[in-house]
């Protein structure tokens, strides 16, 4: 990767667990990254998140979110996924609903795609929920994970930041 990385935490705080890549955000101190790597907690603004990678800048974006993962709550995993117009989303001008206060990560990189703009790279670092009900605090198990979950994404830019177009961190 020779451009910026942008972290972007979403999710919805008043859902329970569905707040970790929000509350994982919060929790990173931008000066200890290395440079070119920027972190913008998005929350529920998808359409920004899209807007934002418009311009460009950033060639990878790792997105930190609770996702559906194969083991119990708090389970993290590092998972990398198809680029818009690299397959596996839908192609330009399909029409994705959008909804401003409610895109999921796959729907900001149809819009994306749709809008014509692209990312080299997309790296989800998630969080297996327990809980994404109506609540403003996450579940013991996936609280406990936010500490780890912050050293993974560390790890995460540190090695694409050192090894450009290298697969070294990454799990999944």
């Amino acid at each position: 990767m020779t451009g910026r990385v942008l972290v972007a935490g979403i999710g919805n705080v008043f859902l329970g667990d569905d707040g970790f890549g929000v509350e994982v955000v919060r929790r990173i101190d931008p000066a200890a990254l290395p440079p070119g790597v920027d972190v913008v907690d998005y929350g529920i603004r998808g359409v920004h998140l899209a807007y934002d990678l418009l311009d460009g800048a950033h060639d990878t974006v790792v997105l930190v979110d609770a996702v559906p993962l194969d083991g119990p709550p708090g389970t993290l995993a590092v998972l990398e996924v198809p680029a818009p117009g690299a397959g596996g989303h839908a192609p330009a001008g399909s029409a994705a609903v959008v909804d401003g206060h409610g895109l999921d990560p796959d729907a900001v990189l149809h819009l994306l795609g749709d809008l014509g703009g692209s990312v080299a790279r997309v790296l989800v670092v998630g969080c297996a929920p327990a809980d994404v009900h109506p609540a403003m605090h996450l579940s013991p198990p996936v609280a406990a994970a936010v500490g780890p979950a912050v050293a993974l994404v560390h790890e995460v830019v540190s090695g694409a930041a050192a090894r450009p177009g290298e697969e070294d961190g990454v799990r999944g």
